[in-house]
């Protein structure tokens, strides 16, 4: 399937900055406007992810965020979860 490009960037965009839009791996009120554009986008574009969407609604823990990430975005999102954790640099 393709999602729109405005989809993709916005669940980067709240992967990417996991320590402002998340608390305690629960999104916070900044995360939630982010998600909720991109959700609204998404069930405009494909209604058959509606019932995934408002699991994430009612319980917006960075699991059920992460299970929409992997639909939309597909194996990219371990890439982006692991460069947001460790941030830009590698120290050995």
């Amino acid at each position: 399937m393709s999602y729109g490009v405005d989809v993709k960037n916005l669940l980067v965009k709240l992967l990417t900055n996991y320590r402002v839009y998340f608390s305690n791996d629960v999104l916070n009120s900044e995360g939630r406007k982010v998600f909720e554009e991109m959700a609204r986008m998404l069930i405009h574009e494909h209604p058959e992810h509606k019932p995934t969407i408002q699991k994430a609604r009612r319980n917006s823990s960075l699991k059920n965020i992460l299970k929409i990430a992997r639909i939309v975005l597909g194996d990219d999102v371990e890439d982006i979860v692991r460069q947001a954790d460790d941030g830009p640099y590698i120290y050995r």
